[in-house]
C-alpha cells in the first residue's frame, strides 16, 4: 500500500514541461514549446522534444540551453491577524504601513488574497500559490466570507432581510448569504454577515444602503479556515489539513 499511495504521489507530481517553464518565468507556454522543438530543452541528461513529456519539477533535473532551472519555491500560505491602520499589498509608493512590515521574517515571496481595507481587520491570507489564489477569489467560486461588523444604530429584522435579499449599489446588486445580529447596545451593534463577493468595500456599502455607518470591520473566517484566537499582528502557517480544504473548494 505504502508503495502505491508514493507511486501516486509521484504521478500527481508530474507536470508537462511547456508549463514547468512557463511557471518559473524561462517563457510563456507557447514559446516554451518552441524552445523543445529546436531541442533547447533536457531532463535528467536527455533532449525532451516531445510537448507531452512531462516531468518533476522538485527532482528532476531540467536544463535550458545548458542551464539548470532551479527548483520551484515550495507553496505556503500564511493567515494573518490584520490589525487596522494597515494596508493589505506588498508595497505602497506613499511609505504607508503594510502588511509585509508584520511578516519581515518570512522569506517567501507572497502576495495576499484579495484584500481587507486600511481601517479593517482579521483574517488576511497571503501566499504564493497563484492558482490557490485565483480559486479563493474568483467570483465563479463564491468563496464564503464571514464578518463581524459593528454599526452605529440597531437594525431592524427587516433591515437584515433586505440585506439577505439584495440592495442595489452603484456597481450592481449585493446581498448577503447570511446575515444575523449578535450584539445590540443603545448607540451601536454587532452583525454576523457572510458574503460571496470581493467587491471594495462592499460590506460597508451594503450597510450604508439600508441606513446604518459600519464603525469597525473584521474578518472572522474565509471559507473553511477559521481566525480562532490568533494575536493581533500576528501570522501563522496552515496546517496542511486546512490547506486540503482550500485546495476542495473547486471542487464542491
Amino acid at each position: 500500500m505504502r508503495g502505491r499511495k508514493k507511486s501516486r504521489e509521484t504521478r500527481l507530481a508530474l507536470e508537462r514541461i511547456q508549463k514547468i517553464l512557463a511557471k518559473a518565468g524561462i517563457a510563456s507556454r507557447r514559446e516554451a514549446e518552441r524552445m523543445m522543438l529546436e531541442g533547447r530543452v533536457s531532463v535528467n541528461g536527455k533532449i525532451v522534444d516531445a510537448l507531452g513529456f512531462k516531468a518533476d519539477p522538485s527532482r528532476d533535473h531540467i536544463k535550458v540551453d545548458g542551464r539548470r532551472l532551479a527548483h520551484p519555491e515550495p507553496k505556503v500560505i500564511l493567515l494573518l491577524n490584520k490589525p487596522r491602520g494597515y494596508l493589505s499589498t506588498v508595497k505602497d509608493p506613499k511609505g504607508r504601513p503594510t502588511i509585509m512590515d508584520l511578516l519581515k521574517n518570512v522569506h517567501w515571496r507572497i502576495y495576499p488574497v484579495g484584500r481587507l481595507d486600511f481601517d479593517a481587520e482579521g483574517l488576511l491570507l497571503l501566499t504564493n500559490d497563484g492558482d490557490l489564489a485565483h480559486l479563493l477569489s474568483h467570483p465563479r467560486f463564491s468563496v464564503p466570507k464571514t464578518y463581524l461588523v459593528k454599526v452605529a444604530g440597531v437594525p431592524e429584522e427587516k433591515k437584515l432581510i433586505r440585506l439577505k435579499r439584495g440592495v442595489m449599489l452603484e456597481d450592481g446588486e449585493a446581498k448577503a448569504v447570511s446575515c444575523s445580529l449578535v450584539r445590540q447596545r443603545e448607540k451601536n451593534s454587532w452583525v454576523r454577515v457572510v458574503v460571496t463577493e470581493g467587491r471594495n468595500r462592499l460590506v460597508k456599502r451594503m450597510f450604508s444602503a439600508v441606513g446604518h455607518t459600519v464603525l469597525k470591520l473584521k474578518r472572522v473566517e474565509y471559507g473553511p479556515i477559521q481566525l480562532g484566537d490568533l494575536p493581533f499582528g500576528q501570522f501563522r502557517y496552515l496546517k496542511p489539513e486546512e490547506t486540503e480544504k482550500l485546495k476542495k473548494i473547486s471542487l464542491a
